[in-house]
């Protein structure tokens, strides 16, 4: 069974960092797209970031380009996204998911997701 646990969220002052976790387990990813997502109140699931797992290649929804960082590690079957210069605006729940489609931004592509985690940027 597939599993994806987030953790990582909290509050921060608008211009601060976070840096959000998604432990993966139950299956390979090896051939999986991981992805970032978000949701805030009143709003749709957005598309964040993006990472392919074989060869580690990412991508961004502009809002978060050259603020975001998606990475992984390969030995602990983690991904990470690296949040600087934090606005208001990216207060959301952001979700962990895995997708066996490649570099797919497409939320209804991801099979796999986590419970969320919130953050808030807020001072």
């Amino acid at each position: 069974q597939v599993q994806l646990v987030e953790s990582g969220g909290g509050l921060v002052q608008p211009g601060g960092s976070l840096r959000l976790s998604c432990a993966a387990s139950g299956r390979t990813f090896s051939g999986y797209t991981m992805g970032w997502f978000r949701q805030a109140p009143g709003k749709e699931r957005e598309f964040v970031a993006a990472i392919t797992w074989s060869d580690g290649s990412t991508y961004y929804a502009d809002s978060v380009k050259g603020r975001f960082t998606i990475s992984r590690d390969n030995a602990k079957n983690t991904v990470y996204l690296q949040m600087n210069s934090l606005k208001s605006e990216d207060t959301a729940v952001y979700y962990c998911a895995a997708s066996d489609f490649r570099r797919t931004s497409s939320a209804d592509r991801y099979a796999y997701w986590g419970q969320g985690a919130q953050v808030t940027v807020s001072s």
